[in-house]
């Protein structure tokens, strides 16, 4: 594990090769799983403030489990995570014509229609965070789902936290990306 700041972060983020491949699996993480992308606290106000932005590019069955769940679930674990449509896909993915799992906030990001990207969760995948008392827990997720996007990766020699550079700086800042980079680095 490497410290930095009130995080301790996995070496997998530095070992692991990874850079997901759409055309590969179609989204499926999106799409699978036990519950849905894990929420911040924040971010449930902002998902109501943008939904009706969001909406027209949702599908019928997402603006239904919307509209019977709310923004949020809280899981088995306890955690706030988005709605599911029959316990499987996220409320807010649509299938764009290759039918491959998309983000409808991250498209209405995309088109300029808000400012929120997406969950942090999302972005970060297949990075997790674990929140302890002191301290987070930064961890590289594996998933069977994501093994095109481990070839992938490895093919293109691309591990963890280079591929995550962008959501990693947008969850714990330039210095803390620093300051990771710099670990990464070092010899071992």
């Amino acid at each position: 594990m490497i410290a930095i700041d009130n995080t301790l972060v996995s070496e997998h983020l530095l070992e692991k090769k990874f850079v997901c491949d759409l055309e590969a699996c179609k989204g499926a993480c999106c799409v699978e799983g036990e519950s849905g992308a894990p929420l911040e606290e924040e971010e449930i106000p902002i998902l109501e403030e943008i939904y009706d932005k969001v909406k027209p590019y949702m599908d019928k069955d997402g603006i239904k489990a919307i509209d019977k769940q709310g923004f949020y679930v809280i899981d088995e674990d306890g955690d706030y995570t988005t709605p599911l449509i029959k316990g499987a896909q996220c409320a807010f993915v649509y299938f764009d014509d290759t039918n491959t799992a998309k983000c409808a906030i991250e498209k209405a990001h995309r088109e300029g229609k808000i400012d929120f990207q997406k969950p942090i969760s999302c972005h970060l995948y297949p990075v997790r965070i674990k929140k302890y008392k002191s301290y987070e827990a930064v961890n590289y997720h594996k998933w069977h789902l994501c093994k095109p996007a481990c070839v992938c990766g490895a093919k293109l020699d691309v591990p963890v936290y280079r591929f995550l550079k962008e959501p990693l700086i947008r969850r714990f800042g330039e210095d803390w990306y620093a300051q990771l980079c710099a670990a990464a680095a070092i010899p071992k």
